[in-house]
C-alpha cells in the first residue's frame, strides 16, 4: 500500500485526545479496498497567505500530500518555488481564499492580518458558510478574537492555530499546534494539521490558541536568554564552551533553547529559524497582554528589554540566538573563544 494512502488511513485513526490508534489503522488497512477508501478521502482545496519562514515550507507540505492549493504572499516572488511544485498563485488573499474549503494564514504581524481579511481584496471579502479559516500567525489575541466573530458572521468556521517548532519543524512536517476554537471544527480538519505537524493541542475557544503561544513563546525568550547569560560566564571564567553545553544538556539546565541553538552559539551561526525581531514582537504582545489583566511580568519585561537591546544593535533579521552577541560585546570575547 502506498505511504500515501497510510497516512490518510492514519489520520482516520486518531481520537478526540489526538492519540494514533494503530490497531485501528491496521484494521483499516485490511477494510478498505481501494475504490473504498478513494472515497472516503476527499482533498481538500486549500487557500495558503503568507510565505516567509515558516509558511513556504508548510504549504510546500499540503503540496506533496497532493492537496490544491493557492497561495498569495506580498512579495511575489516568493511564489515562485511553490508554482513549480505545482501550487496555483493568486495576486490578492481574496483571490486566494475563493473557492477554498480551507484558508490558512501564516503572516507576522497584527498590521499584517488585518490588512489580509479587512483589505480591499481581503479573505473576508470571499468567506462562505462552507469555508474554515486557520490562522496560524502570533497577533493579538484581540485581534483573534476580532476577526473570529467576522468570519463567524458570514456563517464560516475560524481556528486560531499558531505553532511552535520554528523553521526545521515546519519543513519536517513536526509542527506542534495550539488551537483556539470549536472541537469539532479541529477535527474536520486533522488530515490538514497532520500533514503540517506531529501534535494538535485544543486551548478553548477562539483567542486561547493566541495567549497560548504569548505565555510559550515567554518561555522561549526567557530560556534562551539564560543560556546566552550562562554561556557568557563559562566562557568570561575559561571554560570551554562545547563542555559546559554538555553540562547543561545533561544536567538540570537542560532545555530545548540549549539544544537547538547551543551549537549554533558556540559557531556563531546565527542563520535565521525564528527572528529577534519576530521574537521581541511577540515578547511585547505578552507585554501588552499581561498589563491587560493586570498581572506582574519581571521577567518578561527584562527578557523584551534584552531582545529590544539586540533589535537596536541591529541583529533583528539574525536568528533570536543572535541576542547572545549582546552579551560576547561585554565580555569581550564570543562564546567559542574568539576575542573581539
Amino acid at each position: 500500500m502506498s505511504s500515501f494512502r497510510r497516512k490518510c488511513i492514519n489520520r482516520l485513526s486518531v481520537s478526540r485526545s489526538g492519540v494514533y490508534n494503530k490497531r485501528q489503522a491496521d484494521g483499516r488497512m485490511k477494510a478498505f479496498g481501494e475504490i473504498t477508501y478513494l472515497k472516503v478521502i476527499s482533498m481538500k482545496k486549500i487557500g495558503f497567505i503568507g510565505l516567509g519562514t515558516m509558511g513556504a515550507p508548510m504549504a510546500s507540505n499540503l503540496l506533496k500530500q497532493n492537496y490544491d492549493v493557492t497561495v498569495y504572499n506580498r512579495t511575489e516572488e516568493k511564489c515562485r518555488p511553490l508554482a513549480e511544485q505545482g501550487a496555483s498563485t493568486a495576486s490578492t488573499p481574496r483571490e486566494a481564499a475563493e473557492g477554498a474549503d480551507v484558508v490558512i494564514t501564516m503572516v507576522s504581524n497584527d498590521d499584517s492580518v488585518r490588512d489580509v481579511f479587512y483589505g480591499e481584496n481581503g479573505v473576508l471579502a470571499s468567506l462562505t458558510a462552507s469555508m474554515t479559516v486557520i490562522d496560524c500567525s502570533t497577533i493579538s489575541p484581540a485581534l483573534v478574537k476580532e476577526i473570529a466573530a467576522e468570519v463567524s458572521g458570514k456563517g464560516a468556521s475560524f481556528l486560531d492555530a499558531p505553532v511552535t517548532g520554528s523553521k526545521p519543524a515546519a519543513i519536517d512536517g513536526t509542527l506542534v499546534f495550539m488551537v483556539g476554537g470549536d472541537q469539532a471544527v479541529i477535527e474536520a480538519h486533522a488530515d490538514v494539521f497532520d500533514t503540517l505537524g506531529k501534535k494538535v493541542i485544543p486551548m478553548g475557544p477562539n483567542g486561547s490558541g493566541a495567549v497560548a503561544k504569548l505565555a510559550h513563546n515567554t518561555v522561549v525568550g526567557i530560556n534562551n536568554l539564560a543560556l546566552a547569560e550562562g554561556f557568557a560566564i563559562a566562557a568570561k571564567s575559561g571554560i570551554p564552551a562545547h563542555s559546559f553545553l554538555e553540562l547543561v544538556q545533561l544536567g538540570s539546565a537542560g532545555s530545548k533553547a540549549a539544544d537547538l541553538k547551543g551549537r549554533k552559539i558556540i559557531d556563531g551561526d546565527f542563520s535565521n529559524q525564528f527572528s529577534l525581531a519576530l521574537m521581541l514582537k511577540d515578547l511585547k504582545l505578552a507585554s501588552s497582554l499581561t498589563d491587560g489583566i493586570g498581572m506582574p511580568s519581571p521577567m518578561l519585561n527584562l527578557a523584551k528589554s534584552l531582545f529590544q537591546a539586540g533589535a537596536s544593535e541591529g541583529y533583528g533579521e539574525e536568528d533570536l540566538s543572535s541576542v547572545v552577541k549582546c552579551y560576547e560585546a561585554w565580555i569581550g570575547q564570543t562564546i567559542g573563544g574568539k576575542q573581539l
